[in-house]
C-alpha cells in the first residue's frame, strides 16, 4: 500500500458570535480568538520533494477567513440558519478549501477549529 503524507498549516482569527438556543452565557454575544488547523494529504510529491506548498494551503485559508475575520459570524449567510459552532465553523471550512484546494493528488483531510485553547472541533468527511 502506498503512503500518505499529510501537511498542515495553523493560523487563527477573531470573531464574535452567539449561540441561539443555548442555556447559558454563550447565547449572548461574544468573541473568540478562533485558532485554525487545516490538514492536507497528499498521495505523490512534485520534483523538489513537497505535496503541496504550504504557501498555497496558507493563501486558501486567509481567502476563507477574511470573510470571517473580526465579523459577527451570526451575521453572515453560512450560518444564518444554523449556529456558528466550532463544529459549523470547522465544516464550513473545510468544504470552502476543499473546492479551493483539492485535485487528483491533494485532499484536504480535516480541519480543526478551537475558541478556546483546551475546546474545539474536528471535520472531516470519509
Amino acid at each position: 500500500m502506498p503512503g500518505v503524507f499529510e501537511v498542515y498549516v495553523k493560523t487563527h482569527f477573531s470573531a464574535a458570535h452567539s449561540l441561539k438556543g443555548y442555556p447559558g452565557d454563550c447565547a449572548r454575544t461574544h468573541g473568540h480568538n478562533w485558532a485554525v488547523e487545516v490538514f492536507v494529504r497528499c498521495k505523490e510529491l512534485d520534483e523538489i520533494g513537497m505535496g503541496i506548498d504550504f504557501r498555497d494551503i496558507k493563501k486558501a485559508v486567509r481567502s476563507v477567513l477574511q470573510g470571517l475575520d473580526h465579523f459577527n459570524l451570526n451575521d453572515l449567510t453560512p450560518f444564518k440558519k444554523v449556529n456558528p459552532t466550532s463544529e459549523n465553523i470547522a465544516m464550513f471550512l473545510y468544504q470552502e478549501l476543499s473546492r479551493k484546494l483539492n485535485s487528483r493528488a491533494v485532499k484536504v483531510s480535516r480541519v480543526k477549529v478551537s475558541e478556546t485553547p483546551g475546546a474545539g472541533a474536528f471535520y472531516w468527511e470519509e
